[in-house]
């Protein structure tokens, strides 16, 4: 059975400072069905919006977003929870840092409980831990930890869900014009080196980070899905009916 990653950013996940039950909801039933195909693994953000949904303090502000995190990361995991309950669905936390693919050894660790978890019929969440860690052990981003965590655990595929439905050659917001990327075998440095492009409040790096990502995984060998995670029906297109409509994926195997 092939192995895929799959990677959901905070602006999918809460709207109006409070969690996006329903989108929420859309998500886990698509990756219920997804897992009569693949191996998933879900790789979250969340836990700093999820907090601030409990506890309004100035996430610009290092420790403030810290605390957000401590606060969200169990509400989030209780909101996967309670939905994947529904579908007799066992889920784990698994906490990660930039630091723990710098070793061999916490490599072959993180793909034997990742093995493990699968094996059991047991979904892996996995989150960036920033609560604890500097900034030099973490990446920053959850699209970099996606696409370490794809490479790593040997997935097929890493499909990133965003809040725009693929890659473009300029600003869809504010170009009528842009015209998306179905396919991308190679991503020009000057992309990779741009500034933050982020729209939503809790979201790090915009298209920059997602561009990262998947200059890493081709550099891997791997490809990588980029759609939108508001509307499922790109990843429900590729994923499940084996159709590339919408979307843009990052793929060597054409060169």
């Amino acid at each position: 059975m092939k192995r895929i990653t799959l990677k959901v950013g905070s602006g999918v996940l809460t709207e109006n400072n409070a969690v996006a039950k329903q989108r929420m909801l859309n998500l886990v039933s698509f990756i219920v069905k997804l897992q009569s195909l693949y191996d998933v693994i879900l790789v979250s953000s969340g836990a700093v919006s999820s907090g601030y949904t409990a506890l309004k303090l100035d996430r610009k502000k290092h420790i403030s977003k810290k605390v957000l995190a401590a606060v969200g990361q169990p509400i989030l995991m209780s909101n996967y929870k309670a939905l994947f309950d529904i579908y007799d669905v066992d889920t784990s936390q698994v906490l990660m840092t930039e630091e723990d693919f710098d070793s061999a050894a916490h490599i072959e660790i993180f793909r034997q409980i990742i093995d493990s978890q699968i094996e059991n019929n047991i979904l892996p969440i996995v989150n960036e831990n920033d609560i604890t860690t500097i900034s030099e052990q973490v990446f920053g981003d959850n699209d970099q930890l996606s696409a370490h965590v794809a490479h790593h655990s040997g997935s097929d595929v890493l499909v990133i869900l965003s809040d725009i439905d693929g890659y473009y050659d300029k600003n869809p917001n504010e170009h009528d014009d842009a015209v998306m990327y179905k396919l991308v075998s190679s991503i020009p440095q000057a992309e990779l080196e741009k500034p933050d492009t982020s729209t939503h409040e809790f979201a790090t790096g915009g298209i920059v980070t997602k561009l990262k990502a998947a200059q890493f995984m081709l550099d891997q060998g791997r490809e990588m899905f980029l759609c939108n995670g508001y509307d499922l029906s790109s990843a429900k297109e590729y994923l499940i009916d084996g159709q590339h409509g919408k979307g843009t994926l990052f793929s060597c195997a054409n060169n």
